[in-house]
């Protein structure tokens, strides 16, 4: 970090970078999209000496974003794994889509790594949902740092956005968000704008000019001093009050100079456990550069102030059967315990699972165990099944390169996992365990679809269970009620991605369709009616007769069933066959063709012949009874509620309670959650939040979550029923 430290205990003496947990380093990179963590992916593998220019590999693909949705939507949908070494360490690098849609792309990029790179652009600041996964960060201490892009922009201003990340980030402490370098400044244009040439090393006191290309150090001239002084006091204070020795702080302010090596050392331990969180500068290399400015200091931080493997807490792991098991942390000679992060298809070698390995060490061609469990709701059936693993390999871009084995901390690519899914766990298979899985969004945004051809529809279910073993963030449901398939997306644009991989990566071609409510309906009223069908049309004939009274009873009901017959009018043996002809059309409905619920239907007599009755003919009569009595009786509309709870901060509070008010809810109360934020309860029609996923983000600008759960079915407003009654007669 300006001047050479001592590398990190125990990284000397292995045959390569990967051998070794304390040589790894796994760091996600978070941002809004647009915020230009792709761009430094690549700068940093090109300083690395990864790729040949900007983004390259040797085919001439690049290291991030080569899926071809991405080319098409110009943007990141996946998470993407960089592997780079430098100076005897390898780094993982876990480039993050920024868009709100792909979350759950994040959240696997979270779980995977061990520290993260929080990208914010100068021209753009920080979004409320940056702020968010700050937050979700802090809340389980992992190491953060904070690189300030797009530096080359007009206006941009390295000072102001420290100050603004200070502010966003540093809530608690702002002086544990403060730069390690500041921007060395070339020429002034004719604009006015001078570009960013280099880097000033606040501890070192030294420059950093990239201008030729290569970083190349040099002592700074005299009145470059003055300049740095108040930023590298304030620099020296904060590393100096996260120091593990207390009494430093007093022998600085009694006049003592700390040793440079001692400030060094003491930043890398505030970094790694998450005490201290630096801020740097990136830009990406000019063409024919070998080095994007920044980037050398960047690598430099990952590896020297960023955690081990070693140093991260494991997630929980269980047995199968639920008992706790307590592990060394990250043991490449413990029990084999790792996760499956990603899972993608590959057109060549099947499904590739992308793996974070917490114990133990992978080789190629072992049988493992592979548990799933937990996601039932979301179409993931739990599953404990053995599994022989295929190749290993380390992703870079679209190549796959194979390695030998891979170790207790480090990420690797296993080939031919048939049945592993994103979140499972891979343990040996005569020691099966299952890890706490992660936090993963519920999808809320439904998107109808039906297959286009009879083609389609054949090889339809196969590329939804595909997809869906894919994206954990995706919820297939076959609903019932409506008859319809029903993906459930996180937004428009995760829905389009996600027709567009049943597209091109399954040859499945469908169509969206509206999305249907599970409507209901009921009797308003007591009433009554008949059913007489008799029919003689040669041979034996068809006569049954059944009078019926239906009244309405409590929302939960369902359909219960009396009988009061006398005299045996209607014989017993039939009194089951009217029962099922009238449920039968309950089911149908009476009124718009939805089900009907909550009514008591009572027989009370009828007549029945000798030779002419049957079970046929009552079950058409107890039909027709029921009709006739909808005919004379007033029928309410059911429609679905939900129970909506929506966490929003207190400068969006207002808007959303008259949003949801104007989506004909009640708001049921409000109550402070932490500091800022609100979380609002509310009863909503499920007609009103079809969209709210799309909706609810652009009236909070991203910073807002909500969820939603069934609550009941109530009688729909009088205008609206009469409306829905229409369509319905149009359509049919």
């Amino acid at each position: 970090m300006g001047d050479k430290a001592q590398s990190h205990p125990g990284a000397a003496g292995r045959a390569t970078a990967a051998d070794h947990p304390a040589s790894l380093r796994n760091v996600v990179l978070v941002g809004h999209s647009g915020s230009g963590k792709t761009t430094l992916v690549e700068a940093l593998a090109l300083t690395a000496g990864a790729v040949n220019r900007a983004g390259r590999v040797e085919d001439g693909g690049t290291v991030s974003d080569y899926d071809e949705i991405e080319h098409r939507q110009q943007r990141s949908v996946q998470l993407s794994l960089v592997p780079v070494e430098w100076d005897g360490f390898k780094i993982n690098l876990l480039d993050t889509p920024g868009y709100a849609d792909f979350v759950g792309e994040l959240r696997a990029g979270l779980r995977a790594a061990d520290a993260a790179l929080f990208v914010v652009s100068a021209s753009d600041g920080v979004d409320g949902s940056t702020r968010m996964v700050w937050e979700e960060c802090a809340a389980v201490g992992m190491p953060r740092a904070i690189v300030i892009t797009h530096l080359e922009a007009a206006r941009a201003d390295f000072e102001e956005m420290t100050r603004v990340c200070a502010q966003a980030f540093g809530a608690d402490d702002p002086d544990a968000v403060l730069p390690l370098y500041l921007p060395l400044h070339g020429p002034q244009a004719p604009d006015g704008h001078a570009p960013v040439t280099g880097l000033i090393g606040l501890l070192s006191q030294q420059l950093f000019d990239y201008s030729s290309g290569e970083r190349k150090e040099s002592e700074p001239g005299p009145d470059q001093l003055p300049q740095i002084e108040e930023a590298r006091n304030r620099l020296i204070e904060g590393i100096i009050s996260e120091s593990e020795d207390e009494t430093l702080m007093d022998r600085y302010l009694g006049g003592e100079q700390v040793d440079i090596k001692t400030l060094i050392e003491d930043l890398e331990r505030a970094v790694a456990r998450g005490a201290f969180f630096p801020v740097l500068a990136a830009a990406p290399a000019a063409e024919g550069a070998k080095q994007g400015i920044g980037t050398v200091e960047l690598l430099e931080l990952i590896n020297r102030g960023f955690p081990t493997p070693l140093e991260r807490e494991a997630p929980g792991v269980a047995t199968v059967d639920g008992k706790s098991r307590e592990l060394k942390a990250c043991d490449p000679g413990g029990p084999l315990v790792a996760e499956v992060v990603k899972t993608s298809s590959d057109p060549y070698v099947g499904r590739v699972s992308l793996v974070r390995l917490f114990s133990g060490t992978l080789r190629p061609d072992e049988t493992v165990h592979v548990s799933g469990h937990g996601l039932a709701d979301r179409g993931h059936e739990d599953h404990d099944v053995d599994e022989r693993i295929g190749a290993l390999s380390t992703p870079f871009g679209k190549q796959q390169r194979p390695v030998t084995h891979a170790v207790a901390g480090d990420l690797v690519c296993v080939a031919k996992l048939s049945r592993a899914e994103t979140g499972d766990t891979l343990s040996a298979k005569d020691d099966p365990l299952l890890m706490e899985p992660w936090q993963m969004p519920d999808p809320l945004l439904p998107l109808a679809i039906h297959a286009h051809s009879k083609p389609d529809e054949d090889k339809l279910s196969q590329g939804l269970s595909r997809l869906v073993a894919e994206d954990p963030t995706m919820r297939l449901e076959q609903n019932q009620d409506t008859h319809q398939v029903v993906l459930w997306c996180l937004g428009e644009a995760h829905a389009d991605v996600a027709l567009e991989r049943l597209r091109s990566r399954y040859g499945v071609q469908v169509d969206v369709v509206p999305h249907k409510v599970s409507l209901r309906e009921t009797f308003g009223s007591r009433s009554a009616g008949r059913g007489r069908h008799v029919k003689q049309s040669g041979g034996h004939g068809q006569y049954a007769i059944c009078e019926i009274e239906v009244e309405p009873l409590p929302g939960g009901s369902g359909i219960v069933f009396v009988d009061k017959v006398v005299g045996g009018a209607v014989p017993r043996q039939f009194i089951p066959s009217v029962e099922k002809g009238v449920r039968a059309q309950a089911a149908k409905g009476v009124a718009a063709g939805y089900p009907l619920v909550d009514v008591r239907i009572t027989l009370l007599d009828g007549k029945a012949h000798s030779v002419d009755s049957s079970d046929a003919a009552f079950q058409t009569a107890g039909a027709l009874a029921l009709r006739e009595a909808a005919a004379d009786a007033k029928i309410h509309l059911l429609e679905p509620v939900a129970e909506v709870s929506v966490l929003v901060g207190d400068d969006y509070v207002g808007a959303v309670m008259s949003d949801l008010s104007g989506r004909r809810g009640r708001v049921l109360g409000t109550e402070q959650v932490g500091s800022g934020r609100t979380l609002v309860r509310a009863e909503v029609p499920e007609f009103e939040i079809g969209r709210y996923a799309v909706d609810l983000r652009s009236l909070s600008h991203g910073t807002a979550r909500f969820s939603r759960a069934y609550a009941r079915h109530e009688p729909m407003p009088p205008q609206v029923a009469e409306k829905i009654r229409e369509q319905a007669k149009e359509a049919s």
